[in-house]
């Protein structure tokens, strides 16, 4: 190769470079490889809940003096509750949980009446509530308010609040005066992790807007109760603005998007699935209200196009919620970054004995208590056929309705015209022996802490009254054969939401569609007058537009009694010593098709 300028120099660098490696230098170094980057700060955690614990503490019915049962073989109650909760905090660690409840609590169970009647918490010196003593005792983090809460006025439900050692959660509960939440909105919990800041867990409790005409007789003047959806677009984005890392709303609010009382409140009763898709920042719902099982339910917000997790446990302690939740630090921040729900079925553990021996006592007294005598009946009598037939025993409630209200009528304007009355059948299991009747049994024919009304109401309304009634019964065509378990709740219409009503006699064709099934119908012999004005004994609920039924709500209020009807039949039974269905039952109505009686 011939020499020249540019080889000789190339090849001199070259020998340059051989010689100084040779004499010891250092060669250049190789780039050093990327660090590897640090694996993300993770945090996981469990939210359990509960909802519509309705007085449950212990696997008993008061109703018929025995350990709770049904056909799927659930158990009820707080003290199966503790169990489960107690085994997720041994998983999960004690501070990587939270318990909290979506509200109607304080009513559903002799236990939980005799301590706001018989015993009441709210007198000197009076016992600390059970629901409470049993939710302390567990260690609740937080419970919404339902609207059963209000069932035995404020007092009663300010007394309860003081005795718990957690707050009782209402953005939507406001002072009627101020506009300002009569209840705490809501609660930040901090839980501690392992990689440095807390992670911040608000709860944020919303109730029930169909309070103010289910309790209207409470809270008229004293509160009122907006939208949820509205109240959560309100308090969400303060609550991430006050730094919640995650939030958690525990609403006492069916999912389906529905309301029982028709256009009388221009809110939703069952919003929660509406809430998750319209309020943004939501991470997960604990639902309640409605006595569903949804273990886990996904919506998207139409916002953000998060999905947000709701899970509703089933009603009475019979099922326990769980949310967990993974975190990843993110930015200067927690982020959810997996969430899912689940529930765990509690008949699968036994009762923490630590709650039903703290409450013994308690339990005890409500056992006796039940079971005083209050009279005796000549025969037996039993709801198993009321909701297809027409029973003595739900001919009872209506004698004493009408009795009670033609009394209180007696003397005034109103006194001359014809009682009618409506009643339903609560429960299919409830009786009256022959032979000693007790406070259980009449407390088990009507459970409900509904009070007396009288509306005014015209022959034309009562016919649409039955016939929206009716829609309760499946259409089954003449000829085909009738089976009772399939035969009622059409439309998913609850029991609770048949009304059957004495002092007129109709006929029901269940062949017929909805709105043309009521045929016969006459009063004390001659074919009802549309125009003839008739009063209506009717339960508080009824007349405050639970159920939707036309035209109750809106007429006029003759009279209202402020003591349960419950309490009132008891006070009936124990008046007349001895009952005799002879004297009071009647068949006023019948199932039929195409004129033919089904039974």
């Amino acid at each position: 190769m011939p020499l020249n300028r540019r080889t000789f120099l190339e090849s001199s660098a070259a020998l340059g470079a051989g010689a100084a490696l040779a004499a010891g230098a250092t060669a250049p170094a190789a780039a050093a490889p990327a660090p590897r980057p640090k694996p993300a700060k993770r945090y996981s955690f469990t939210v359990m809940g509960t909802t519509d614990l309705h007085g449950n503490v212990f696997n008993w019915d008061y109703f018929t003096d025995k350990e709770f049962d049904d056909k799927a073989h659930n158990d009820v109650g707080l003290a199966k509750i503790s169990t489960l909760v107690k085994k997720i905090r041994a998983e999960k660690g004690r501070g990587n949980t939270l318990l909290i409840d979506a509200g109607d609590t304080i009513q559903g169970t002799q236990l939980s009446y005799y301590y706001a009647k018989v015993d009441p918490i709210t007198k000197t010196g009076g016992p600390v509530h059970p629901m409470a003593r049993a939710m302390n005792a567990i260690g609740y983090d937080a419970a919404a308010l339902g609207n059963h809460e209000f069932n035995y006025g404020i007092p009663v439900l300010r007394r309860f609040e003081e005795q718990c050692d957690f707050p009782l959660l209402g953005a939507n509960a406001l002072d009627a005066k101020t506009l300002r939440p009569a209840f705490a909105p809501y609660s930040i919990h901090r839980l501690r992790t392992p990689q440095g800041r807390d992670v911040r867990v608000a709860v944020l409790g919303l109730t029930n807007p169909g309070i103010a005409i289910w309790d209207k007789a409470n809270v008229t003047g004293k509160m009122v109760f907006p939208g949820l959806e509205e109240q959560a677009a309100k308090w969400v984005p303060k609550l991430r603005s006050m730094g919640a890392d995650v939030v958690i709303v525990s609403a006492h609010s069916g999912s389906s998007g529905t309301s029982s009382w028709g256009d009388q409140l221009p809110y939703v009763e069952n919003a929660a699935a509406l809430v998750a898709e319209q309020v943004p920042g939501i991470d997960a719902i604990l639902v309640g209200h409605a006595h569903s099982e949804i273990p886990e339910y996904r919506v998207t917000n139409k916002e953000t196009g998060k999905e947000v997790v709701l899970s509703e446990p089933l009603k009475w302690g019979q099922r326990l919620t769980l949310f967990d939740f993974d975190l990843v630090w993110e930015k200067g921040r927690w982020t959810v970054e997996k969430a899912g729900a689940r529930v765990l079925n509690s008949n699968t553990v036994e009762e923490d004995p630590a709650i039903t021996g703290m409450l013994a006592a308690e339990h005890r007294e409500v056992v006796a208590y039940v079971n005083q005598a209050i009279g005796t009946s000549t025969a037996a009598m039993t709801t198993a056929d009321a909701p297809w037939k027409d029973e003595p025993i739900i001919d009872l409630i209506n004698v004493v309705q009408v009795e009670t209200v033609k009394a209180a009528l007696a003397g005034g304007a109103h006194a001359a015209l014809p009682v009618l009355s409506q009643a339903s059948c609560f429960s299919r299991t409830a009786s009256f022996p022959a032979g000693r009747i007790t406070i259980k049994d009449a407390a088990g024919l009507y459970p409900f802490e509904n009070t007396l009304e009288a509306r005014l109401m015209t022959g034309a309304q009562l016919k649409e009254y039955l016939e929206y009634s009716a829609k309760y019964y499946v259409r089954t065509p003449a000829g085909a054969p009738v089976d009772t378990a399939k035969l009622t709740n059409a439309e998913n219409t609850p029991d609770y939401n048949y009304d059957a009503v004495s002092g007129l006699t109709y006929d029901i064709d269940i062949a017929k569609p909805v709105g043309s099934r009521i045929t016969g119908l006459s009063f004390e012999g001659s074919p009802i007058d549309p125009a003839a004005k008739f009063v209506l004994a009717v339960n508080n609920y009824r007349a405050s537009g639970g159920g939707a039924f036309p035209h109750v709500a809106k007429a006029e209020q003759l009279w209202a009694n402020s003591e349960e009807i419950r309490t009132t039949i008891i006070q009936w039974v124990q008046a007349q010593g001895t009952i005799d269905p002879a004297r009071f039952a009647s068949v006023d109505w019948k199932l039929t098709r195409d004129g033919v009686p089904v039974f």
